[in-house]
């Protein structure tokens, strides 16, 4: 399998060394790519099941649940935007953009495959990364992905032969 490279991304001026899980769309996923404007759809979707979740407990969760905000650059345009987190005490930020690889096949072809790119810049908190792995997760589960997580851990959701 093809290591994939980290790449630094410039938010605010600043360049930053990245810590990256990556979501791979393998032959069995649910899609076999990905846009930005899906990717943005999938943020919104979850900025809205998650609030419901307070609304059935009488309770603001939304702002706990996942306390970004979505923003974009001039530089990123096409290939990545970052979540700025509305509390900064807690959280600070996470990256999220999209990108395509070479993967060997099973018949030992070689194959391009998508994946979604989430990083936590430097200045992340405990409390982005646990954030970023749920949200993972939740794209992992939807797409039917293979996810490697920031720990270089890989789990599968997608039906294995």
């Amino acid at each position: 399998m093809l290591q994939l490279k980290s790449i630094d991304y410039q938010i605010q001026g600043g360049m930053m060394l990245a810590e990256n899980a990556y979501i791979k769309l393998v032959p069995s996923s649910a899609k076999q790519t990905v846009t930005l404007d899906e990717l943005k759809d999938f943020f919104h979707y979850y900025k809205e099941i998650t609030s419901k979740t307070g609304t059935q407990v009488n309770w603001n969760f939304s702002e706990s649940a996942f306390p970004y905000e979505m923003k974009e650059t001039d530089e990123g345009k096409g290939q990545w935007f970052y979540l700025s987190a509305s509390d900064r005490d807690l959280y600070y930020a996470i990256i999220l953009g999209i990108g395509t690889e070479a993967a060997d096949t099973e018949s030992g072809d070689s194959a391009i495959q998508s994946y979604i790119q989430v990083t936590l810049p430097e200045g992340a908190t405990a409390g982005d990364k646990g954030k970023a792995n749920e949200f993972c997760k939740f794209l992992a589960k939807k797409l039917k992905g293979e996810l490697h997580l920031f720990n270089g851990r890989i789990m599968y959701f997608y039906p294995r032969k």
